[in-house]
């Protein structure tokens, strides 16, 4: 009996300190998942600005511009030359600006050691020059595709979008800003003088293992890569002098997987201006304003002078579960850039009421058919992305409703190329003024439905595919990602076989 005594008293010894073992790796866990370099930022880097890139006018009046994909090493940090990629240099890329109704043409050479794609986020073009997947540019090779502009004035961008790399890519530094203009937005009395009173912002989130930038995925990290810093426009600290009382920033969050709640820790309210695809039909007063990954938005700040004010990303109360919040990001907070405001500002003009009207449907009526999309990291639908498997066939000229779910117990968002749509519903009810303007990305938190309107003015094209996927990078390089065709009425789909370089390599499941 006393034998089993001890036998007893040792196994409960050790399941004790196997408990409390547990208990305190996962007490460790949840206590340093969350990040914050609030009130820690130097500010001691004056902000890069994407150079506008140069361009050329053929005699049909096509601009022609050139980007050059290329390796290098960039100095983040004094001395320290970290390997990058970048177009035209060694980091990130210049911003390409042109016109509605402009021809233009992109003359894109890979002087990478791999194969990549650039594809023109959130532009509206033929599909065979959209550089999604199918239009992989081989190292050495090039690739010139064009197109006429024929969207409203918007804040868009490059990136590759070579499947199941699209992660690897951007974070080494492949990415871009492409502005579009037109006579209407012009005309409206906002700052436009662009690196001035217009400020490009693209925010990245970084984490450096010595010199290298590190993309790994940490533990429980089921969004993706989560970086411990972040940069704007390659700059770390970054601060920015301003003149003028308006400051218009046009934000980007060209990050792989983390989600942004941009702010001001005063609690000073900004006006929203645009979104995805350009302005919306008034101005929106608000405090804060959520980017998931590819989302853009353009706010106007109001500055006084001799101050410095921090642009910060708060903690996220709709991100999910606090197990989600914790380990998926959505209980960091960073600061992201110090505005210094000079000791006497230039006056700016009173924003306009209304801006324009959205190009894009405002309802169900018309609508030719509804479709629904279930997201989940095994595939949408239920299906993995296969690159000769057309998923969805839709008809030129016509509007449809699209129902995007998230019940996955994990963040999402929803990316459509090609198109810009209207968010109708959010879990039922009228959509925040956030989501009233131009969208072609969407942030789905986990329980999340979303009712989208979408007009397909082509061009048809039977052969060649679009793309609708996640946008956290890592759940598209996955698998989370879809193809749907624009044909005339009455074809069908015919894509051809993908390219050898095309296959799917396989993917673990968390």
């Amino acid at each position: 009996m006393s034998r089993i005594k001890r036998v007893l008293i040792v196994l409960g010894s050790v399941v004790t300190v196997v408990v409390l073992t547990i208990g305190g790796l996962f007490t460790w866990l949840w206590t340093g998942a969350d990040v914050s370099t609030a009130g820690r930022v130097a500010f001691d880097e004056k902000l890069a600005i994407p150079p506008l890139a140069k361009s050329s006018v053929d005699k049909d009046g096509t601009r022609v511009f050139d980007l050059r994909m290329r390796a290098g090493t960039t100095e983040f940090k004094d001395g320290v030359k970290t390997p990058t990629w970048g177009f035209n240099g060694s980091y990130l890329g210049p911003t390409l600006r042109a016109a509605r109704d402009e021809k233009v043409r992109v003359r894109i050479r890979n002087d990478l050691a791999e194969t990549s794609t650039v594809h023109w986020h959130g532009m509206h073009l033929p599909a065979r020059m959209d550089g999604g997947p199918h239009q992989m540019i081989a190292s050495g090779a090039a690739w010139s595709p064009h197109w006429t502009v024929d969207q409203p004035a918007a804040t868009l961008w490059y990136h590759p979008h070579p499947h199941g790399s699209t992660a690897r890519h951007v974070a080494r530094g492949l990415a871009g800003l492409f502005l579009v203009d037109d006579k209407e937005s012009g005309r409206l009395p906002l700052p436009k003088r662009y690196g001035v009173d217009d400020l490009p912002l693209v925010v990245q989130d970084v984490r450096f293992d010595g010199a290298k930038l590190d993309t790994g995925r940490g533990f429980l990290r089921n969004v993706g890569f989560l970086g411990d810093r972040t940069m704007v426009n390659g700059t770390l600290n970054p601060y920015q002098e301003v003149h003028d009382a308006h400051i218009r920033l046009r934000l980007l969050n060209a990050s792989t997987a983390r989600t942004y709640a941009f702010g001001f820790p005063d609690g000073r309210a900004f006006s929203l201006i645009a979104t995805d695809g350009g302005l919306l039909e008034r101005p929106a007063s608000m405090e804060r304003v959520q980017l998931s990954p590819g989302e853009r938005a353009e706010i106007v700040v109001r500055m006084r002078a001799g101050e410095r004010v921090t642009l910060r990303s708060f903690p996220q109360d709709n991100y999910g579960d606090a197990w989600q919040r914790r380990f998926s990001g959505g209980d960091d907070t960073f600061d992201v850039l110090e505005l210094r405001a000079a000791d006497r500002l230039r006056p700016s003009p009173r924003l306009p009421a209304v801006l324009g009207g959205l190009e894009i449907p405002d309802g169900e009526e018309g609508a030719v058919r509804g479709r629904h999309f279930d997201l989940k990291r095994s595939g949408i639908n239920g299906r993995e992305m296969a690159m000769g498997r057309v998923d969805e066939t839709v008809t030129r000229g016509t509007t449809e409703v699209w129902t995007v779910r998230n019940g996955n117990g994990m963040p999402h968002n929803f990316h459509v190329h090609d198109v810009q749509f209207r968010v109708l519903e959010v879990d039922g009810q009228k959509p925040p003024p956030a989501l009233r303007g131009p969208k072609d990305t969407v942030f789905l938190p986990d329980g999340t439905t979303m009712r989208l309107a979408l007009r397909f003015d082509g061009p048809a094209d039977p052969e060649t595919p679009y793309m609708y996927h996640c946008h956290l990078l890592y759940h598209e390089d996955e698998g989370m990602m879809g193809q749907f065709v624009v044909v005339e009425k009455g074809q069908r789909a015919r894509i051809p076989a993908p390219h050898p370089t095309h296959a799917r390599h396989a993917h673990g499941r968390g």
